[in-house]
């Protein structure tokens, strides 16, 4: 079997606050780092409990770079680097898609370092009507491939989107919201043993969740925070609804900025 880990550096156990996370080097950042991919490592080691011949691949999907190559784990193949596009490796050979390290969509109440993509520029995504952050848009992704989302761990407001989205998938809460840069805490130790433990019950239960799948056309709506410019999306072919949101239609969720 062929698993894709979608990473990010805002779920993690021990990581509360920007600074760990966009201050590029900094000593915070590494240690963030290090947490995550502790995460991502114990994710691995609970698919290869169930499944010893799996292939595993995984996308580092923070920004400025959230995975610390030196501690990855030796049976992992990782996307990592500049000008990430869509796909991003993802196709019809894999099996289920994975997140480590994924935070809520922006806008959730008490949910630690929610966003949508971009925590200065975008208010909220809607696409076809509904709320959406950046696990809808990339499960929609994986299931028009024909790749069910089996797992997630992250904070508790993540796990509960997650949920809701698609009934059944297993998660883990590293950590139970109480602010933007506030939550309470599992260990890191403790975390990535609930991951571990967590990763081989999805794998188990990987033929009992479906792809999520939305038939298209898509409407894409983008609202930008106060201040912000919709004129990148423009430029990419969305339309202006006023000065601060625009929107996609289009016949392919490869078009869109997700």
């Amino acid at each position: 079997m062929k698993y894709y880990i979608l990473t990010d550096l805002e779920g993690p156990a021990g990581v509360a606050t920007w600074d760990q996370t966009r201050v590029d080097k900094s000593p915070e950042k590494s240690v963030a780092m290090r947490f995550l991919t502790a995460e991502v490592n114990a994710c691995i080691d609970g698919i290869l409990d169930e499944d010893p011949g799996a292939e595993i691949v995984v996308l580092d999907g923070h920004g400025s770079g959230g995975i610390d190559m030196e501690r990855i784990h030796p049976r992992a193949q990782v996307i990592w680097g500049k000008g990430h596009r869509l796909p991003n490796g993802m196709d019809e050979s894999f099996d289920a898609l994975l997140f480590v390290g994924q935070h809520a969509m922006a806008g959730t109440p008490d949910a630690p370092l929610c966003h949508t993509y971009s925590s200065l520029h975008v208010e909220y995504y809607k696409l076809n009507g509904q709320y959406i952050g950046e696990f809808g848009c990339r499960a929609l992704l994986a299931g028009s491939f024909g790749v069910p989302t089996i797992f997630l761990a992250g904070d508790d407001k993540a796990c509960q989107e997650a949920e809701a989205f698609i009934p059944g998938i297993v998660t883990v809460a590293t950590k139970i919201g109480m602010g933007i840069e506030l939550a309470l805490h599992l260990s890191p130790e403790e975390s990535c043993r609930r991951i571990r433990r967590a990763a081989a019950e999805a794998v188990q239960k990987r033929d009992q969740i479906p792809p999520v799948v939305w038939d298209p056309p898509y409407e894409l709506e983008i609202r930008v925070q106060e201040g912000r410019s919709v004129e990148g999306y423009l430029r990419r072919g969305a339309e202006p609804l006023d000065e601060r949101t625009c929107r996609f239609r289009v016949d392919s969720l490869l078009k869109l900025p997700i």
